[in-house]
């Protein structure tokens, strides 16, 4: 079944706090607020582009990003929410990021009232100097309360992490994910930092006080961080974040792992060492050509970004690695074949 999204991008509403990493008209492209008209618009807009079909075969949210939605006066919430609740007929669910010292019971009632079906949080790092460092506003322990009364109602939970904050390290982030796998969320964002212009992040970066990632650490983490909850079971649904126009736009990220497929980077990554793996298992001589298989739709991901793994791999062990398609293959199975 494939999910479409329809994202409503609620730019800055209902936060009060400025997260030193934060700019939401550059992260969002979007600067004015978002009235109940035009949550009616863009759904409208978007349901005639959905492929027509068997409904069966598709599951359609809407999506309300981009500030901390239950931070908004409980009267907008409800316009807001309402609005989209209009399109139940073809809408499967809502859903909504907010931070976690904005939930309580009153706030999950309104919502489980209009249908909402997926609560994200943004709980960014669980730990509290890191937090306190990146000016967040809210401590570890507010986020184990959000999910304690989160998971009294039957919405889905998903968790949403940084790595690369001021006070951070690959440490500090392997922590978090471990404390994020114990509240049990079935759904994690994994969102390296960026230096975005025109925030106090910038402003740290510019006076050498915050050393941001390179885009090789930020990969390398996130592929740790991502394997670590896939072991877990728990579903990573997005690595790093949706490049806009204004953040590709020239001159709109300082500095920072920024990479417009960066979760593509990170899967080829993985791909990397399951190749490098079966080479150091299978071949003795260092001078010879390779045939490995991996799942047709994989075959991208194998290969990485501008070839990147055959390069690495033609580098260091002198073998010419030929990668091909087997439909027969799960995801990340990687096996030796014929020329």
């Amino acid at each position: 079944m494939k999910t479409y999204n329809i994202p409503i991008f609620v730019p800055h509403m209902g936060c009060p706090f400025d997260c030193v990493f934060c700019n939401q008209r550059r992260i969002t492209g979007q600067t004015s607020g978002v009235k109940p008209s035009d949550v009616r618009s863009i759904i409208s807009e978007a349901l005639n582009t959905l492929p027509k079909g068997n409904k069966e075969n598709k599951r359609v949210e809407v999506a309300f990003f981009g500030g901390s939605f239950t931070g908004i006066p409980i009267e907008e919430q409800s316009a807001l929410l309402s609005a989209a609740a209009e399109f139940s007929y073809a809408v499967d669910g809502i859903r909504l990021s907010t931070r976690p010292d904005y939930i309580s019971g009153e706030i999950l009632d309104n919502l489980a009232k209009y249908g909402v079906t997926t609560i994200e949080l943004g709980v960014q790092s669980m730990d509290d100097g890191v937090l306190k460092a990146s000016n967040r506003g809210h401590t570890k322990e507010q986020v184990n309360a959000a999910v304690r009364l989160i998971r009294k109602y039957p919405f889905m939970l998903g968790l949403q992490m940084m790595t690369g904050l001021p006070g951070d390290t690959p440490e500090k982030s392997l922590k978090t994910a471990d404390e994020i796998i114990a509240l049990k969320p079935e759904l994690v964002r994994i969102y390296p930092t960026l230096t975005i212009k025109d925030t106090y992040l910038e402003k740290m970066y510019l006076d050498g006080r915050y050393i941001p990632q390179t885009l090789d650490e930020a990969v390398e983490l996130s592929k740790k961080l991502l394997l670590k909850f896939e072991a877990a079971g728990i579903t990573v649904i997005r690595i790093g974040l949706q490049a806009t126009d204004e953040i590709c736009e020239e001159g709109s990220v300082t500095a920072g792992p920024v990479h417009s497929a960066f979760g593509e980077l990170v899967e080829s990554s993985i791909y990397f060492d399951l190749i490098e793996e079966k080479i150091k298992e299978k071949i003795k001589d260092k001078s010879v050509s390779a045939v490995v298989l991996v799942n047709d739709r994989e075959i991208s991901k194998a290969v990485g970004n501008k070839r990147a793994n055959i390069k690495k791999i033609r580098e260091k062990y002198n073998i010419e690695l030929k990668i091909k398609g087997d439909k027969r293959l799960k995801k990340r199975e990687v096996i030796f074949g014929c020329c």
